[in-house]
């Protein structure tokens, strides 16, 4: 979903930015490139745990004209809602039995699940932010090799 996002910036220093539909939602880049990663992680960061997310986004003309976003430029930034579920989805997989068994060792030492466990992989191998979501251990990549 497209969100107006608010940026302003002053030469040397980072770039502010505020996402005015998401009371309490702001974040900082030090790259203009950075914005659109950065305000995706402070909605991530806002809404984990949550049972609800955030709400609709507003035109951008309903904050462009306002006395209170001056001297910055606005954005639409496309955040991926998605990523805020942390609903757990059952499935139903087949694997070599020798793989379960080690899944089930590295799992077991590192007080794990299988479960979260095949979710720290997935995450790792799909380049997203292991521990992100709640029930994911956050562990280093490269203890999954182990």
């Amino acid at each position: 979903m497209f969100y107006p996002v608010y940026v302003h910036h002053e030469p040397g220093a980072a770039y502010g930015i505020t996402i005015p539909d998401l009371p309490g939602v702001f974040s900082a880049a030090d790259e203009a490139a950075d914005i659109p990663r950065m305000v995706q992680e402070a909605v991530e960061t806002m809404y984990e745990g949550e049972s609800a997310g955030p709400g609709p986004a507003s035109p951008l003309d309903r904050y462009s004209q306002s006395d209170e976003y001056t001297g910055g430029f606005w954005m639409l930034i496309d955040v991926d809602l998605s990523k805020l579920s942390t609903k757990a989805v059952r499935l139903n997989i087949s694997l070599p039995e020798y793989l379960v068994g080690r899944i089930d060792e590295a799992a077991a030492q590192r007080r794990m699940s299988r479960s979260a466990y095949l979710a720290l992989a997935a995450e790792h191998e799909l380049g997203g932010v292991a521990g992100s979501n709640p029930g994911c251990s956050k562990q280093s990549p490269a203890s999954l090799t182990s």
